[in-house]
């Protein structure tokens, strides 16, 4: 092998280890404005088959139904005060978004960047089903929380803010 060749190589090998993000386990715990209680689990958080990032949930004890799942911009899933009162989860910020487009646009829209697919939660109170966000890179994430909503997401702003979701019920700081 030539010294050019071994050259090549070695750049191509930075390029792609430049590239590699690693997989993250995120503890996933139960809040409210009193702060971060007991874990309810975890979510696996991995690049997607193709592209973007393939959310792995694996929790317990959450309300049977769809819930609002989104990345916040803060690493901090304490209350904090809101309109004069302490609120669940607010240490963590708004939506990922780090164009400012301030709109809640759904995993696919042209909003947040933080804006995932609902949450499904089964009768039993189990989360299980994995869900991918197509916009996001894994590089997007050190640093920043996921978000547990009390109510589901219908992608908008309207007829409420956020995609309607509500309450913040749990929360996992991404690290």
């Amino acid at each position: 092998m030539t010294r050019n060749s071994r050259l090549l190589l070695a750049a191509a090998g930075l390029g792609i280890a430049g590239l590699a993000h690693a997989d993250y386990t995120v503890t996933m715990n139960s809040i409210d404005e009193k702060g971060v209680g007991q874990s309810i689990g975890t979510v696996k958080v991995s690049a997607g088959p193709n592209r973007g990032v393939l959310f792995t949930p694996n929790l317990k004890g959450l309300p049977a139904g769809t819930h609002g799942f989104h990345v916040h911009e803060f690493a901090d899933c304490g209350a904090k005060e809101k309109d004069g009162k302490p609120e669940a989860g607010e240490a963590a910020g708004g939506h990922l978004d780090p164009k400012a487009t301030k709109k809640h646009g759904g995993p696919t829209g042209l909003g947040h960047l933080g804006d995932l697919p609902p949450l499904q939660v089964d009768a039993a109170g189990v989360a299980n089903k994995a869900v991918l966000a197509p916009r996001l890179e894994l590089k997007d994430l050190g640093g920043k929380s996921l978000m547990v909503h009390a109510g589901g997401d219908n992608g908008s702003d309207q007829p409420k803010p956020n995609g309607g979701g509500g309450a913040r019920i749990a929360c996992g700081v991404i690290k």
